[in-house]
């Protein structure tokens, strides 16, 4: 970058973000950024969703210091399989189309995901920043917000001069970062700091709930320095995402300092160094599906929530597995509220029929091999949304339309089960998950959500306990055995210990 100069400075923002499991059948095209969050020029919401809250954050401080914000297309899609190339291309060419007619500019400050594959395109954002550094040449201020689960290549460290990740997961702190990346951008517009960014690479590639420890330790220590070193500007934690089959897919550790790669490189590297040394410790304990429903139904206090972890929307997955349903009716169980299972048909003719109707329904279990049998039942339409949605945070996940149903038995009466159908993908992030279809879910004894993690820091207030669930096989999450063809075979687990066998 160039010297800073004085005066009101003009400042692009826009968002282009979706997680791409590889192995899901499920191709996103325009209609699934649609569906999810599609916001043309200041039309964004006031609250952020996930990977767009640059946009609602940089409005304020833009206000705050008299600045100009332009702001271009935010555009988000709930995880799913590869983007279709006419999507991604649309959406990339348009958000440069509208950085070329705002130029000149002095900062490009963008909301990302990190993990999103297109057809054509293993390396999108690079592809895009790439771009996006041609529009603007060397010396504009470009930075980024990113999601831990990504993959965070060498082009795109590149062609930014910072950026910053979530620290929590769950994904908690999205805002928090947000305002860390604008504070950082502000300080650098005027000169105060310099940001210079250090990566080091694990070899590895792993799940770090920051619910429990070691993780939980690890974040709070990150945030322990940059509160007390004035030289550290922000520290990251790159998660990776073992459902995407790229070739820099893996766990990375991110320092930027003002002004010093030694310290930023020592930090990166001791950081990765720690996660390195506790890998395979991370990961909440899981139970298979018999265990999980017989504990659960043993229990004496509720609610107590399954996570159907592997069968998790926002990994990618479809969200209609059945396993842990069917293993519910086969043990009897009663008192049971299920958040979500997706099936677009079978919710129409939840419509079609109309709330009170009694009808044989065929759902679920349609998507990929190993996530179960469709469930054939006899059902009651307990509760129709067309507009269904759900809080995250300071953020509203839209989840309809929606039915809820009660399964019957032969007889027609309802076995005390009830499940939520929904059209469009979202993993369970919060209870208003069930009360937006009419269930409360403290006055029931098992709440099954999907979701791995970022259902917890809604749903552990009001859990008796959670049990984690692998039910099946929906996502690929064991990274020792997945079926990769691109990723690199020098990392853990992999390799036992890719530090001392690679070359």
């Amino acid at each position: 970058m160039g010297e800073p100069t004085p005066g009101p400075k003009r400042i692009f923002v826009a968002a282009l973000a979706t997680e791409t499991n590889t192995f899901s059948p499920i191709v996103i095209d325009r209609r699934g950024f649609e569906g999810s969050l599609y916001a043309p020029p200041g039309q964004h919401p006031a609250t952020p969703t996930l990977c767009t809250a640059p946009i609602p954050v940089g409005r304020r401080v833009c206000a705050e210091k008299g600045w100009t914000l332009i702001e271009g297309t935010a555009a988000w899609a709930d995880p799913a399989g590869l983007v279709s190339r006419s999507a991604y291309e649309g959406l990339r060419d348009e958000i440069l189309d509208q950085l070329r007619a705002a130029m000149p500019v002095d900062a490009v400050v963008l909301g990302l995901h990190g993990a999103m594959v297109a057809q054509g395109y293993l390396d999108p954002e690079g592809d895009f920043l790439d771009r996006i550094r041609a529009i603007t040449g060397p010396d504009v201020l470009i930075c980024a917000e990113m999601d831990p689960h990504s993959h965070l290549t060498a082009r795109r460290v590149a062609a930014l001069d910072f950026f910053v990740l979530f620290k929590e997961f769950p994904h908690t702190d999205f805002v928090e970062r947000a305002e860390d990346l604008w504070r950082i951008a502000v300080d650098t517009l005027e000169g105060r700091v310099r940001p210079v960014v250090a990566v080091h690479d694990c070899r590895m590639i792993d799940v770090f709930p920051t619910s429990r420890q070691p993780m939980r330790g690890f974040v709070d220590r990150m945030l322990e320095i940059e509160r007390t070193d004035p030289r550290v500007l922000s520290l990251s934690a790159v998660h990776g995402f073992m459902a995407g089959d790229v070739p820099e897919m893996g766990t990375k550790t991110v320092a930027v300092t003002d002004g010093d790669p030694a310290l930023a490189a020592d930090l990166a590297a001791r950081l990765g160094q720690e996660l390195y040394a506790n890998r395979g410790r991370h990961m909440m304990p899981q139970l298979d599906e018999h265990q999980a429903v017989a504990q659960a139904m043993a229990a004496t206090a509720h609610p107590v929530v399954i996570a159907d972890m592997w069968d998790n929307p926002g990994g990618g997955t479809a969200g209609d597995a059945t396993v842990v349903l069917k293993e519910l009716l086969a043990q009897g169980a009663r008192g049971v509220a299920l958040g979500t299972i997706w099936d677009p048909i079978a919710v129409q003719l939840c419509f079609v029929a109309g709330e009170g109707a009694e009808m044989p329904l065929r759902f679920g279990g349609k998507s990929a091999p190993l996530t179960g049998d469709p469930c054939d039942a006899l059902v009651r339409v307990l509760r129709l949304n067309e507009t269904a949605e759900m809080a995250f945070g300071e953020s509203v996940v839209p989840f309809g339309p929606a039915a809820r149903i009660a399964l019957l038995d032969g007889q027609g009466r309802e076995t005390g089960i009830e499940v939520i159908l929904n059209t469009i993908r979202a993993q369970s992030y919060d209870p208003s998950l069930f009360s937006a279809l009419g269930i409360n879910p403290l006055a029931q004894k098992i709440l099954v959500i999907k979701s791995t993690n970022h259902f917890y820091a809604a749903f552990a207030p009001i859990a008796a306990e959670i049990l984690y669930c692998s039910a099946g096989k929906p996502y690929p999450n064991d990274p020792a055995t997945n079926p990769y063809r691109l990723v690199r075979p020098d990392i853990w687990p992999r390799m036992d210990d890719p530090f001392k066998e690679a070359p």
